[in-house]
């Protein structure tokens, strides 16, 4: 079985009922050798211990426009609140050569067209950090108080929904009462460079975790598809 081939046939599980799969991706390791070489004439069809020098020059010194010639498709499945998160990576895009947020195409699921019926419940209820505001700390001792509260908003958002569905209400309108709990899915298409900016700021210890199991599984895919350029990469820039 091809590598393209393993890729497009497996998928990742993530979270709950969420995954990460592969759809589709562009060149390999050799690609950013060669990308950066073509204004010597030279091609090559074998990685060496030269290339690897010369893949680590560029990362180190920021000479990033031969990684974007790497590409990969993902199709993700994720609750609302991670795909917000992730969708910051994605807007705004810049021009400049050198921006990480640039290179990428975004496409998602639409409650204008189907209903939602999915919704994401955490295995733990985590704890406020007292040094840091956005994040959690350890989990709260009254877990079962704190399910029972979250299916109690989720069920009730649920029925709502469906009975507005029901009555004849548009789906555009009847899914703003959805809780960010929901899960959507997303094709998103990405350069090299753009996928390790997401990986460098989301598998880091203040990230939350759920978006954080997200570029963990990531990072373990383009280990597999790109295994030298990745490596050199997060020696470079992964903390």
């Amino acid at each position: 079985m091809t590598m393209m081939k393993r890729f497009m046939n497996n998928k990742i599980d993530v979270l709950d009922k969420g995954f990460l799969r592969v759809v589709d991706f562009l060149g390999d390791d050799l690609t950013v050798v060669n990308s950066a070489r073509v204004s010597f004439g030279k091609v090559k069809d074998k990685f060496e211990k030269e290339d690897e020098r010369l893949v680590n020059y560029l990362a180190k010194h920021k000479h990033f426009s031969p990684f974007r010639h790497l590409m990969v498709q993902f199709h993700i499945k994720a609750p609302e609140f991670v795909m917000r998160q992730w969708y910051k990576h994605v807007v705004g895009a810049e021009t400049s050569s050198s921006h990480s947020t640039k290179d990428h195409a975004w496409n998602e699921i639409s409650g204008r067209y189907i209903p939602y019926d999915e919704f994401y419940n955490p295995q733990f209820f985590r704890k406020q950090s007292t040094d840091n505001k956005q994040a959690s700390d350890g989990i709260i001792s009254d877990q079962i108080m704190a399910r029972t509260l979250w299916h109690e908003a989720l069920d009730a958002s649920i029925i709502s929904y469906n009975k507005m569905l029901e009555m004849g209400v548009a789906r555009e309108q009847a899914r703003c009462i959805l809780p960010l709990t929901l899960y959507t899915e997303v094709y998103w298409t990405a350069s090299f460079q753009a996928i390790m900016n997401f990986i460098e700021l989301r598998d880091e210890s203040t990230a939350q975790f759920e978006i954080r199991e997200y570029a963990i599984a990531m990072k373990k895919v383009m280990n597999e598809i790109y295994p030298k350029t990745t490596e050199i990469w997060l020696k470079n820039y992964q903390k």
